[in-house]
């Protein structure tokens, strides 16, 4: 009777073995061909830091064909540029205070700058920073006049439909263009 009672715990436990041993590796290959998947929802991304992640996706003419009613459209998070931009440039010597603007075609750049980096210099830092970071098609325009700096902030909260932003708009890049402008576009950085 013992004998048949140790039996069965044995096959008892090599079955229990076998089963959680079969779920496991199922379960580790449906978990690997979830990741491996481009197209599926990322339910992991609260949990990790989205700085160590890689962008990749893979699509079928015909899933493209399928999605094109969707009118996928590519958006730039304009805050989250403005603060790369002004941060970048801060990490540069002689700069105290920078204020950043993005519409939707134009870069303002204010900045407050120590004696010990020129006019020039300053300018073509500024620049050269928010050239590198957005796309070509984006004016930009920088000045050392401080007194720009609250212009540009009084305009951070403002519509694009009121009508006194555009006019507004004008005259702080009028103004700005006084100051020098370092460089102005994407292909004069190779120079």
């Amino acid at each position: 009777m013992k004998r048949i009672l140790l039996l069965s715990m044995i096959s008892i436990g090599i079955f229990l073995t076998a089963c959680s041993h079969t779920d496991s590796s199922s379960g580790e290959r449906e978990q690997m061909l979830d990741e491996l998947d481009p197209n599926r929802e990322n339910k992991t991304q609260n949990n990790t830091d989205m700085q160590d992640k890689l962008g990749y996706v893979n699509y079928t003419r015909d899933q493209i064909q399928e999605d094109s009613e969707e009118h996928h459209v590519a958006t730039l998070n304009r805050i989250e540029m403005a603060d790369m931009i002004a941060r970048l440039i801060l990490r540069n010597e002689g700069f105290n205070e920078v204020a950043t603007l993005v519409t939707d075609a134009e870069v303002l750049i204010a900045y407050d700058r120590s004696d010990e980096v020129d006019r020039e210099t300053a300018a073509e830092i500024a620049s050269k920073t928010a050239v590198s970071v957005m796309p070509g098609y984006f004016d930009v325009y920088v000045s050392d006049n401080e007194s720009l700096i609250p212009d540009i902030q009084s305009l951070h909260n403002s519509s694009a439909n009121n009508k006194n932003y555009h006019n507004t708009l004008e005259q702080i890049i009028s103004e700005m263009k006084k100051s020098p402008q370092g460089i102005q576009h994407k292909e004069d950085i190779s120079d």
